[in-house]
């Protein structure tokens, strides 16, 4: 390995070859663990010249990725990856007029309709992953999409490519012919004119036979070399460039939602839905949304007809009138009974984001146990899905598994995910058995093993099941004309990897010792970070849709600061190939808020704050810790300390000499400004009232209302008596252990937390509501003390009782909340109760009020300790320039909501500007 790094080094490129890059790049969405030697993420093309000089120099192979979510096993390799998503990643130009674009194979298919919706036009393929996938990424597999009946595949849509050869000579192809490769291309004429018979007859035979190579463009007839290497996997040539064509988009859509019994049902009538002219027709089966709604509530899903499985259907025109006309005739047309018509945009956002949502969601079996790609994209002839659908899910009953099948119906592909039981003894043999019957039951129905996705690891061994002998040697023949020497993505489509080789989930990995109970994952930390499926929607920009995963991702654009990055590199602690204390595993956590926005956001439900913690936990436990742990991490300890002599305390922070070098010795960054302790402690002046005819409620008065925003706690009491409660102050002192569970301190985050829960339970067990101020706080009440105290029934009883204030109120017979007619509010709503509480009642709350609320996405990127930490500064800011601060200088008069202590820190940190609690927009409206 040493030799090939140094050599890469020489030439000059941006090299990766620790043990934590590796471990990320070993996979991408698919079963498979491969570490490759080294990533090299090219800056211009010459560097990609470059990095493939040098592959062939070594004999090392070489493999190209783009934003890693190939599912089959595509972008892995042994040898040297090359990341385009990095630096390639541009649109180099947009011609409206030709309605072409050409980009670098690194640009993110989101980029490019951004540059290209202001001219009137788009890229029609739209995968599921479009707002991370790249270009490059598409054209390797032939990526489709949900609106492939209007736009076709990719191979459809791209007009041009610039391509390094395995020999390292360029060829650009276009509209115009092919400049360059003329030995190579003789040979791939000879090998063609020897198979010509099986050339002609086994190809092309329906919309979605994607597995193999395209040999159908590299007919005589119609000879094509762009569209014969769109879906070749990176195994015949390396793409620097591609010229795509753009489509102009139809104004107006209009969904319609069709509900049937079951799945089989449901693929029967896909050809008469496609008779109608959508642009999309997909199918969802009801285990799918069983799971969502599981996971994030019975309000996650739009009201459906009546069914056990659905297609969303989309019409699309230039007039609203006619679509909705054509829409109306489908629903009426009688190919089921039960059906809805969807007109709002809102409303058919939400229904395709469910869609889009399918794979991740999908990684979770209805059986609760883990699934598994590998088997996720067959496609059949439309015609036949029905009838296929109903054998699958025969053979999926025999191998004694569960599925929640989706997919693109009118296409006749069908997506699905299997709980494999990998972790078992012969875990791997079930896998490869029930692939090959698989394959087989689609080479019976005349299907593909692959409609989109490609064949990569996970199929190409199976291809002799659809194609003939002949047109197995023909693939052959035409990667020995490209590449001879197999330096281009070894191991897929031609001399495959076995199916059941290097499958990353295979086997358990127990780990002893942990010391959080990891309730969701059967108390395993290695099912809990397998959870991700790889497909990163953990690098995409989430907040157009309100959500907060990533924010220190958006803010480097680095693969290790993304959740699925961490995620790989501790499923390497698990494997036991890194040990907690490794310096990549510190690296790849450092950056991670502990926001829980992943939490939520993700479909597979990763929850990177509390591995965090965990890792924390086990790296520190009897060691000396960062300086940040003794002092943020025990800020409550701190603060009821300083609560005796405030005033000494705020001026010790802002003397000339002193207080940097108390800030230095905190571990706090000396460009923060560090809140005042407050003159009077909350706790310390709060005098209860007699109750009378007022309902109890305990006030949880957290250490940061406590010592540091009194005033938000005393509007709390004001607006809670108001509404015809008297609250109260637990017995004692009382502490979630918020800063001790974040820094890993866990040991003694479970005594703080015991301590509170037995405090509470009495109250709790009596049906009084335990009201939180801060949100984080009371997100650990909710849902962190299961993880904490385990089979604690006090734990539960507890977390039962907890309520945000704007739950409470809502629960509240006869309260309404004041007008706030013409207030205009930005709120920023705590990431943790974005994640774990939910901020709908607010919004609703807000709404009954009359304020006109701008609710913002993403992290106000403070998140507790971490942004006032030394290291973090940079980044913190960042993520606040994402959306925080967009927004609160666009609307320099408005009201800013933001119930996290920390969110307000952040603003007044870094626009000295005023932040408000719920509590006191309710205690004292603005006029």
């Amino acid at each position: 390995m040493d030799h090939v790094v140094a050599a890469l080094e020489r030439a000059g490129l941006e090299v990766r070859a620790d043990a934590g890059t590796r471990g990320m790049y070993a996979s991408d969405a698919s079963l498979y663990r491969i570490p490759p030697l080294a990533v090299v993420r090219p800056r211009h093309t010459d560097e990609v010249a470059a990095g493939l000089a040098v592959a062939r120099e070594t004999g090392v192979p070489l493999t190209s990725r783009g934003a890693g979510t190939s599912v089959a096993g595509n972008a892995v390799g042994r040898g040297i990856v090359l990341d385009f998503s990095r630096h390639l990643n541009r649109v180099l130009e947009i011609d409206p007029e030709a309605r072409t674009a050409v980009v670098e194979p690194g640009t993110v298919h989101a980029v490019l309709q951004k540059a290209a919706v202001p001219h009137g036009v788009r890229f029609g393929p739209d995968p599921s992953t479009h707002p991370r996938c790249t270009v490059g990424g598409m054209i390797g597999n032939n990526a489709c999409g949900s609106r492939s009946l209007a736009y076709g595949r990719t191979s459809d849509n791209v007009t041009g490519l610039e391509l390094l050869t395995a020999a390292g000579d360029t060829i650009v192809t276009g509209p115009e012919g092919v400049d360059g490769g003329g030995p190579l291309l003789d040979d791939v004429r000879a090998v063609i004119g020897k198979h010509l018979a099986t050339a002609r007859t086994e190809f092309d035979r329906f919309g979605r036979q994607v597995s193999g190579y395209a040999v159908q463009h590299l007919l005589p007839e119609r000879f094509d070399l762009t569209r014969a290497l769109v879906g070749s996997e990176g195994t015949l040539a390396v793409i620097t460039r591609a010229t795509v064509r753009l489509v102009v988009d139809a104004p107006v859509r209009v969904v319609v939602v069709l509900g049937f019994p079951d799945i089989v049902a449901a693929g029967e009538a896909a050809p008469a839905v496609v008779a109608h002219g959508p642009t999309s027709c997909e199918g969802l089966d009801s285990r799918l949304l069983d799971v969502l709604r599981a996971r994030r509530g019975a309000d996650a899903v739009p009201p459906l007809p009546r069914g056990g499985a659905w297609l969303f259907v989309e019409l699309a025109g230039d007039d609203a009138g006619e679509v909705e006309s054509r829409a109306r005739r489908l629903a009426a047309d009688g190919i089921t009974a039960d059906s809805l018509v969807v007109t709002d945009p809102g409303t058919q956002a939400r229904l395709w984001r469910i869609r889009e949502d399918g794979a991740g969601l999908a990684g979770r079996a209805p059986s609760d146990r883990p699934a598994w790609p590998g088997w996720e994209d067959a496609a059949v002839p439309p015609q036949r899905l029905g009838a296929y659908l109903a054998r699958f899910d025969e053979l999926v009953s025999a191998y004694g598994m569960s599925s929640a099948p989706f997919g693109h119906f009118g296409d006749g592909c069908l997506h699905v995910r299997l709980d494999l039981p990998l972790d078992q003894p012969g875990g791997t043999k079930v896998m490869r058995d029930f692939l090959t019957d698989a394959a087989r039951l689609v080479g019976e129905f005349g299907g593909s093993l692959s409609g989109e996705h490609g064949d990569g690891r996970a199929r190409s061994e199976l291809l002799p099941h659809m194609y003939s002998p002949d047109a197995i040697a023909l693939f052959a023949g035409i990667k020995h004309a490209f590449d001879p020497g197999n330096l281009l993505n070894p191991g897929v489509l031609v001399d495959p990897d076995p199916v059941d080789a290097d499958v990353r989930p295979a086997g358990r990995f127990p780990l002893a010792g942990l010391a959080l109970a990891h309730p969701h994952d059967d108390g395993d930390l290695g099912q809990a970070v397998h959870r991700c499926t790889g497909v990163g929607k953990c690098r995409a920009d989430n907040t157009a849709a309100g959500g907060v995963m990533c924010p220190s991702y958006l803010a480097t654009r680095e693969e290790k600061d993304s959740t699925r990055g961490r995620a790989r590199v501790l499923q390497e602690v698990v494997r036991g190939e890194l040990a907690w204390s490794d310096p990549s595993v510190h690296d790849a956590l450092d950056l991670c808020l502990s926001c829980k926005g992943c939490a939520s956001d993700c479909p597979t439900g990763i929850d990177m704050a509390t591995y965090k913690s965990e890792v924390l936990h086990q790296t520190y436990r009897g060691r000396r810790r960062p300086r940040s742990h003794y002092t943020l991490g025990r800020l409550p300890f701190w603060a009821r300390l300083a609560g005796r002599t405030p005033r000494l305390a705020n001026l010790g922070v802002r003397l000339p000499v002193l207080g940097p070098l108390l800030l230095w010795l905190a571990g706090v960054d000396k460009r923060r400004s560090v809140p005042a302790f407050a003159r009077r402690p909350f706790r310390r002046t709060f005098a209860p009232a007699e109750a009378g005819t007022r309902k109890p409620v305990i006030l949880f008065a957290d250490s940061f209302s406590d010592a540091f925003s009194p005033e938000v706690a005393d509007a709390t009491v004001r607006v809670l008596r108001a509404a015809g409660y008297e609250p109260r102050l637990p017995s004692g002192s009382v502490c979630c252990g918020l800063t001790w569970i974040t820094t890993g301190q866990l040991d003694t985050a479970k005594k703080i937390l015991s301590r509170t829960v037995a405090a509470l339970a009495p109250d709790a067990r009596a049906g009084v509501p335990i009201v939180g101020i801060e949100p984080s706080c009371t997100a650990v009440l909710r849902a962190d003390v299961h993880e904490l105290l385990p089979g604690s029934e006090d734990a539960g009883v507890v977390a039962g009782s907890v309520r945000t204030l704007a739950e409470l109120l809502s629960q509240t017979p006869g309260w309404t909340p004041p007008d706030l007619s013409g207030v205009d509010v930005v709120a920023q709503p705590h990431c943790h109760q974005h994640a774990v509480l939910g901020w709908k009642t607010d919004a609703d709350l807000l709404a009954a009020g009359g304020a006109r609320v701008r609710r913002l996405a993403g992290c106000c990127g403070l998140a507790g300790n971490f942004g006032v930490e030394i290291g973090h500064y940079e980044v913190s800011v960042a993520v606040a320039e994402q959306n925080l601060l967009p927004a609160l200088d666009a609307a320099p008069d408005a009201v800013v909501l933001a119930d996290g202590f920390s969110c307000r820190t952040q603003v007044a940190d870094l626009r000295d500007r005023p932040a408000l609690h719920l509590a006191q927009l309710l205690d004292r409206p603005p006029a």
